[in-house]
């Protein structure tokens, strides 16, 4: 072989070594990119330029998988990352449905997200998760969910009887409570559940009733009703995690922090804009009196805190622990404030 032949070869082995070397993992999310997906392409951003592009990310919307069965995916491989809610699948993922409990008391994103990251350290919701050869990396804030609706506001609890809402999780048992009948259709199909007249109303935090359309079907919005909040992981398969190069996985976890933080000021700035966006849509801010909160509450709050903590203790799950845990650092990250 000739010198230019083989400086042919090394010239195509060189590529194939490169090419083998670098990472390319897939992420399954779901609608489009928002302020819920935010620290997901923050992440792969961060992840990109801290390998010089030897490690990318894919965001995927909705491409690779159902948002309901984004678990399941990840648990047979077939993609790296993934999103999913908790009050989509309460059974797979039971540990983390504390942080879904309607009335914690959680007043802003930051609180949500110290809240959440403590839980999924517990022992418990690794062991779960695991199950799923999954491992929980960051969560996905949320302020407090609030009703979008048609016709007449509801502004007394005797206004909710009857009234079919789409809610999941903690919050649906809160409304449930209060004689409402709650559905959990998934994100992607509440606008078209509304505008078919399947829910009279929707509850979401304020992004989603952007993404997903459904302020464009309100008359008035509840700006106070404040029930709870869902709770959605990013989550990454354990097998490619751990398959990582130790510098991928330190470009991956060292760039959580910074995800949170672009989310958090994203999402602020969206806060910011909401009264202005209520007056362009003509949507009707209503605020629910002191006196009918508290009654809610009173109804939702302790009864359905614990139930759920016979239930999950029943399942084997140290659900007072979990609980205990909640309160504590929601306590201390007040305190931080």
């Amino acid at each position: 072989m000739n010198y230019l032949a083989k400086t042919a070869v090394a010239a195509v082995a060189l590529s194939f070594a490169t090419e083998a070397a670098a990472t390319e993992w897939n992420v399954s999310v779901w609608g489009k990119r928002r302020a819920f997906t935010e620290h997901v392409e923050k992440l792969a951003e961060l992840v990109s330029e801290k390998t010089n592009g030897e490690f990318t990310i894919n965001v995927s919307y909705g491409g690779l998988s159902k948002n309901r069965e984004n678990l399941d995916g990840i648990s047979i491989g077939a993609f790296e990352m993934a999103q999913f809610c908790a009050g989509y699948h309460r059974d797979k993922n039971r540990a983390i449905t504390v942080l879904e409990l309607p009335f914690l008391g959680v007043e802003n994103l930051a609180q949500e997200v110290a809240i959440s990251h403590a839980v999924y350290q517990h022992p418990a919701v690794i062991e779960e998760m695991a199950q799923w050869n999954a491992k929980i990396i960051m969560t996905s804030p949320m302020p407090q969910y609030n009703l979008v609706g048609t016709g007449e506001p509801r502004v007394l609890l005797s206004d909710f009887e009857g009234m079919r809402v789409r809610a999941t999780g903690g919050i649906g048992e809160a409304f449930k409570a209060i004689g409402a009948v709650p559905t959990s259709v998934t994100a992607s199909e509440a606008f078209q559940a509304m505008d078919s007249g399947v829910v009279d109303t929707v509850a979401f935090a304020q992004h989603a009733h952007l993404s997903f359309g459904t302020i464009n079907k309100a008359s008035w919005w509840t700006a106070n009703l404040n029930p709870g909040t869902v709770n959605c992981p990013v989550v990454v398969n354990t097998d490619a995690y751990e398959a990582l190069s130790d510098a991928e996985r330190e470009a991956l976890d060292s760039s959580i922090p910074e995800a949170i933080d672009h989310y958090l000021a994203n999402y602020g700035e969206l806060l910011k804009k909401w009264d202005t966006i209520l007056a362009e849509k003509s949507v009707d801010k209503i605020n629910i009196e002191e006196s009918q909160l508290a009654e809610f509450r009173k109804l939702a709050a302790d009864p359905i805190r614990e139930q759920w903590i016979a239930d999950m203790t029943a399942q084997g799950l140290p659900a007072q622990e979990l609980y205990d845990l909640v309160a504590a650092e929601l306590e201390k990250a007040k305190m931080a404030e």
